[in-house]
């Protein structure tokens, strides 16, 4: 699934989607190329409706902010998400794109 980065550390992440996600959940989080290739194991910690957003048909989805923490990561992906970080640090515009999960 899409989802948006609210924010990132080297511990976890908080998104924003439009489908729940069950807190204990395990899951993929996948960063972009263009900030750095990563994907790292993560478990779902908490996940709460935010608000709604509309569909053309006019319907309303629920949008939902869920707090991840990232599990078994290696050295190696240890400097690529310090990297990444910096990255969004230094004002890459990458924090509004669109991440998968």
């Amino acid at each position: 699934m899409d989802v948006r980065l609210l924010d990132l550390s080297t511990f976890g992440a908080r998104i924003e989607h439009l489908a729940l996600l069950r807190p204990g959940s395990a899951c993929t989080f996948e960063l972009p190329p263009a900030i750095g290739a990563l994907t790292l194991s993560a478990r779902i910690i908490h996940s709460s409706v935010v608000g709604a957003a509309p569909t053309r048909e006019g319907e309303r989805l629920l949008r939902y902010q869920s707090g991840l923490a990232f599990t078994g990561i290696t050295a190696d992906q240890q400097i690529t998400l310090a990297s990444a970080l910096e990255k969004l640090d230094s004002g890459d515009s990458s924090r509004n794109s669109r991440f998968s999960m």
